[in-house]
């Protein structure tokens, strides 16, 4: 039975149509959503192969597949959350901490300024003439404060 909607085409060519556009579009945009409409497009289909339905019963037939496959889907992400293998991935602060930074202006009275890959940055710490290497100990804000490199041992 061919419909309206769907005109010559049976209904399942179209819902796998559709199937493949949402998971196209799930590879091309960021974001974990179409794809569980991808797959409700595919169960769609899928029914509409097994048994002969009508446009509406096909709508409504994809609104629940919709809703269980993104409900699925919600489930399938809480059940499994995904751990940054850094922890300190999107903190930059943190990240320079530990870090061995070049003196560009002399630290005099507990201020002056480091150099931090291709940035400057305010500073605080003990006097420090510039030219000399220094670690990071602490962040605040913009500030980093700063301690001599521990002296190696031979």
């Amino acid at each position: 039975m061919m419909s309206a909607l769907f005109g010559d085409v049976h209904p399942a060519i179209i819902w796998s149509v559709l199937a493949i556009i949402l998971a196209i579009a799930e590879m091309v945009l960021p974001g974990t959503f179409l794809i569980w409409l991808g797959l409700a497009a595919a169960f769609t289909a899928g029914l509409s192969i097994a048994v002969p339905l009508s446009e509406p019963f096909q709508l409504l037939a994809f609104a629940i597949f919709s809703a269980l496959s993104v409900s699925g889907g919600r489930l399938w992400y809480l059940a499994r959350p995904v751990e940054p293998q850094d922890p300190l991935l999107n903190d930059r602060s943190a990240r320079m901490i530990g870090r061995h930074v070049l003196v560009i202006e002399a630290i005099e009275h507990g201020q002056g300024r480091v150099r931090v890959d291709d940035g400057s940055w305010q500073a605080t710490g003990p006097d420090t003439p510039a030219g000399t290497y220094v670690v990071v100990t602490d962040v605040s804000g913009s500030t980093l404060t700063v301690s001599p490199l521990p002296a190696e041992k031979s």
